[in-house]
């Protein structure tokens, strides 16, 4: 745990969860000390924490330097029969050293209703009889699953970026899916209006259609990079654009990258993609994609972990927290990595669900430009006087 402590007259702790899973909370919180407002940095201690198996919460091992990069090179839209194999192959090398390098003991003990009950532990040792919790994007299927287990030891709870407990991991895999393709058209929009645009003809179809040109002349033939002697694949492209979506900040960088990739070097969509992949610029990962793996395995035993060592528990189903305080839950109109339709299902089920609107682009809502958001929930968190539902338009400043 890490803990910034509050600037002013203090009401307890806020505790902070940023997404993954397999996100470093602490690593997080001490890189953006600007994650909330200085208004509740005033009248809270803001902690985060790394969950278990995580960060430096008996980290998940699975895999080294190089196996890891040929893991992330994988052709992600296999069309041979040996692409397939070579995929398979490396699922079960995948999960094999997990067992082999973290033990079963532990992957057995690192899913979310675990975590959540850790999160209690931590409420309790923090001196606060209720929990003041902010979760972005798996954050709130940590803050959820909180919710049904310790409805009535919440005093505020903000779950911005929202998944559905209760959604089929192969149906988010779908909403993904969509989510990124309005994304990548949002973004596609943009391009248009800027300066360097890489693609000439100003309409998303045909952006798209070249998009998907540059996938298929990587498949066959990987770009050179000037930052080592990997190859720039298709499954380094696709990364580093899924990635560049997340954030409008990171769309005049992803122009760059598809710019400089069009003329055969793929330096700067090999970094788009190390970023989204945990790999530090020395060369080692961190243990992010080897914890998201083994956290939704056991989180998801519906999904497709056919040979991962042990087995989940916990099935899709909805919560309802019911005898909890309102709960915030915020969706943001254009989100790629959480459609603002999960928001909607997470409100609906919660039995005191609040839904703010956030119509912009980008993954999640809060501190991301939205004067009108931001303080709708800095209220909301300070007073735990629950806002009524309704929507903010976009204010920040568009990439």
């Amino acid at each position: 745990m890490v803990r910034l402590p509050a600037t002013g007259k203090k009401i307890g702790s806020l505790v902070l969860n940023f997404g993954g899973p397999g996100g470093s909370g602490v690593n997080s919180l001490r890189a953006s000390k600007e994650t909330v407002s200085a208004a509740v940095r005033e009248r809270f201690d803001v902690v985060s924490f790394d969950p278990r198996g995580v960060g430096g919460s008996s980290p998940i091992r699975c895999m080294g330097t190089l196996d890891l990069d040929a893991y992330f090179a994988l052709d992600p839209t296999p069309d041979t029969r040996a692409e397939v194999k070579k995929a398979q192959t490396w699922d079960k090398l995948f999960a094999k050293f997990c067992a082999k390098n973290s033990g079963k003991q532990l992957l057995a003990h690192v899913g979310t209703v675990d975590a959540a009950r850790d999160m209690d532990v931590m409420r309790a040792a923090l001196g606060d009889a209720r929990l003041s919790y902010l979760g972005f994007s798996y954050g709130t299927y940590l803050g959820s699953i909180y919710a049904d287990l310790f409805p009535k030891r919440i005093r505020t709870m903000v779950l911005d970026g929202a998944e559905d407990p209760s959604q089929h991991a192969e149906d988010f895999i779908v909403d993904q899916d969509r989510g990124f393709q309005v994304a990548t058209a949002s973004f596609m929009k943009d391009c248009f209006k800027a300066k360097g645009c890489p693609f000439p003809k100003h309409t998303v179809k045909a952006a798209l259609k070249r998009l998907d040109a540059l996938y298929d002349r990587v498949d066959e033939s990987p770009l050179r990079n000037e930052y080592d002697g990997r190859q720039v694949t298709e499954a380094v492209a696709r990364a580093a654009v899924e990635y560049s979506m997340y954030e409008t900040a990171n769309w005049p960088r992803l122009r760059q990258a598809l710019t400089d990739a069009y003329k055969g070097d793929g330096t700067r969509l090999l970094m788009l993609a190390d970023e989204s992949n945990g790999r530090r610029t020395d060369g080692r990962y961190d243990n992010s994609f080897e914890a998201l793996m083994a956290i939704n395995c056991v989180d998801h035993p519906e999904n497709a972990c056919p040979n991962w060592p042990v087995k989940g528990t916990r099935y899709p189903k909805k919560v309802h927290a019911k005898g909890s305080p309102p709960i915030v839950v915020v969706g943001t109109t254009r989100d790629p990595a959480t459609p603002y339709r999960l928001a909607e299902a997470l409100a609906a089920q919660l039995s005191q669900g609040v839904l703010l609107t956030n119509d912009a682009d980008g993954h999640t809502g809060y501190g991301r430009g939205s004067a009108c958001l931001d303080h709708k929930v800095d209220r909301y968190l300070i007073t735990a006087k629950a806002p009524r539902p309704g929507r903010c338009d976009d204010t920040r400043h568009k990439a």
